[in-house]
């Protein structure tokens, strides 16, 4: 009995670290963003802010930091720090995690896109070079 419990537990751990692992497929988040945010925003060498600003570095940086764009009033005082759990609930309905964000994108609903999206946003270092 004590050995298929242990059994159980570790095929129980395997399963958890192969769906941390399975989190997100950066070449599918490559498609979202193209069909869904590359109309605002850029991303990679030589990304500029555009209708938004440019996403380079996202993981990790202050929200309403990125030089020259201009950020809504609610943006630059919302305190935050794009992680990925954050920005997924902010992808999620921007205008509910952010009141008054210039953002106008509806959002995305499906948590595997949120989590495509994140792995091939996070692939971008501040100079827009993937990691």
């Amino acid at each position: 009995m004590k050995r298929k419990y242990v059994c159980l537990v570790a095929t129980a751990a395997w399963a958890c670290s192969a769906a941390g692992a399975l989190a997100g497929n950066a070449a599918a988040g490559e498609k979202i963003f193209t069909q869904k945010c590359k109309v605002c925003h850029q991303i990679g060498e030589g990304a500029k802010n555009f209708v938004g600003p440019e996403l380079n570095g996202l993981i990790g940086r202050k929200n309403g930091s990125v030089p020259g764009y201009s950020y809504s009033e609610a943006d630059k005082e919302s305190g935050i720090t794009w992680d990925e759990a954050t920005f997924k609930e902010y992808i999620t309905n921007p205008k509910a995690k952010i009141p008054g964000t210039k953002m106008i994108f509806a959002g995305l609903p499906k948590e595997d896109d949120r989590d495509n999206l994140v792995a091939y946003l996070a692939q971008f270092d501040a100079d827009g070079k993937k990691k």
